[in-house]
C-alpha cells in the first residue's frame, strides 16, 4: 500500500501520475531530473521571441475552455492570410498541458517553417474529467474558430491574421485520437465559411482490447510510451464499463461508425517505425484507404512514440534530429498543398 504524506495511492503511472483515494490527482514530475525541463510549463509573451508571440486566451469562462495561440512573425509586406493549425495535445488523455516546453519547442518551429498560426487547446484531463470530455473541448474549439470566421467572436490576432478556409487539425497520440473524432464530427456540421482542408493524426493512440504482436513484443516501449501507460491511462480515460474497442481508442472497429460514411478531409497519416502501438495504427491506416478516404503516409525509420517531442534525444541524436526535420518538412508540405 502506497502513502504520499496521509494521502493514499490507488493508481500509478510512474513518473507520470498518482490517483488518490479521495478522487484527487498529483501530476508532478517524478522522472529523470534531467528530463523534467520538457514538462515545464513557458509563460505567454506578446512580443517575438524566436519568430513567434504567445497568447492565452480563455474561450468559455464557464467551462474554463482555453488555448494558447502561436503567432509567426511576417517578415514580409505582404499582407496574406495565414493557414491555422488547431492542435490536441497528447498524453494518454490524462496528462500534458499546452503550454508545456515540449509543445512549445516544436510549436514555435512549426509556425515558423510553415508560417502558420497554432491554436492549441488545453484539454480537460481524466481521471477527472472521462471521455468524451477531451474530444468535447477539442470540437468545441474548432466551433470557436467558426465563430470567428463569422464575426460572431472576436480574437484580434486570429481576425488580422488567419485563414479560415485553410483549418488543420493535428494531434499527437491521444491528440490524434481526438483528431480523428473531431474531424469525424464536423463531417456532420455546417461550417462555412470555416472549412477543414487537412488532418495531421501522428502516432495516434488507437488500439484494440486484444494485445497485438507489437504489444506483446514490448521491444519499443519508450518513457512516451509503455504497455502500462496504455493500460492505465485508458482505464482512467475511457468512460466506465468501456473497453479499448471504444469508438475513440478504435475507431476502426466494429463498435464505432463505419469509416466508409464519414465525411473526412484530406489525412497526413504519421507513424513511426518503432511505436509500440504500430499494428493498430497500420490497421487504422489501411482502413480508411480501404474506405476510400484520401490518406497520405509518412513512415519515420528507426524512431519511436512522439519521438518529436523528446528535445534532448531530437538535438543530441543526429537520426532522430534527421527524422524530426523530415516531420517537419512533410507538415509543411501537406499544408502547402492544401
Amino acid at each position: 500500500m502506497t502513502y504520499l504524506g496521509d494521502k493514499k495511492v490507488v493508481d500509478e503511472v510512474s513518473g507520470w501520475l498518482r490517483v488518490f483515494e479521495d478522487g484527487s490527482v498529483d501530476r508532478s514530475w517524478t522522472g529523470p531530473p534531467e528530463l523534467e525541463f520538457i514538462v515545464k510549463n513557458v509563460p505567454p509573451h506578446e512580443d517575438y521571441i524566436d519568430g513567434v508571440a504567445l497568447r492565452d486566451v480563455t474561450i468559455n469562462s464557464n467551462s474554463g475552455l482555453s488555448m494558447r495561440i502561436y503567432l509567426p512573425e511576417i517578415i514580409s509586406n505582404e499582407k496574406a492570410k495565414l493557414p491555422v493549425i488547431l492542435h490536441f495535445h497528447g498524453g494518454g488523455f490524462c496528462i500534458s498541458q499546452a503550454d508545456w516546453y515540449m509543445y512549445y519547442a516544436f510549436y514555435t518551429r512549426l509556425a515558423r517553417k510553415a508560417l502558420s498560426i497554432v491554436v492549441s487547446v488545453r484539454l480537460r484531463l481524466a481521471p477527472e474529467h472521462r471521455l468524451p470530455a477531451a474530444c468535447d473541448d477539442g470540437y468545441n474549439a474548432l466551433l470557436w474558430l467558426r465563430s470567428l470566421a463569422r464575426g460572431v467572436s472576436n480574437e484580434p490576432w486570429l481576425e488580422a491574421h488567419a485563414d479560415f478556409g485553410r483549418v488543420f487539425l493535428i494531434g499527437d497520440s491521444s491528440g490524434g485520437n481526438i483528431v480523428h473524432e473531431v474531424a469525424a464530427r464536423a463531417g456532420y456540421e455546417e461550417l462555412d465559411p470555416l472549412r477543414i482542408a487537412g488532418c495531421i493524426p501522428i502516432h495516434p493512440g488507437f488500439v484494440r482490447s486484444e494485445r497485438t504482436k507489437s504489444e506483446l513484443q514490448k521491444q519499443h516501449e519508450t518513457p512516451f510510451l509503455t504497455l502500462d501507460m496504455v493500460d492505465k491511462f485508458l482505464g482512467l480515460a475511457l468512460p466506465i464499463g468501456s473497453t479499448k474497442d471504444h469508438p475513440i481508442t478504435c475507431p476502426m472497429g466494429s463498435d464505432a461508425p463505419p469509416l466508409i460514411g464519414l465525411t473526412m478531409p484530406p489525412l497526413l497519416f504519421v507513424v513511426a517505425q518503432n511505436d509500440l502501438i504500430i499494428d493498430t495504427e497500420m490497421e487504422y491506416y489501411e482502413a480508411m484507404k480501404k474506405a476510400g478516404k484520401d490518406v497520405e503516409f509518412l513512415f519515420n525509420e528507426g524512431m519511436g512514440h512522439s519521438f518529436h517531442l523528446n528535445k534532448v534525444a531530437v538535438d543530441t541524436d543526429p537520426h532522430t534530429g534527421t527524422q524530426t526535420e523530415i516531420l517537419f518538412s512533410a507538415i509543411t508540405d501537406f499544408i502547402k498543398r492544401h
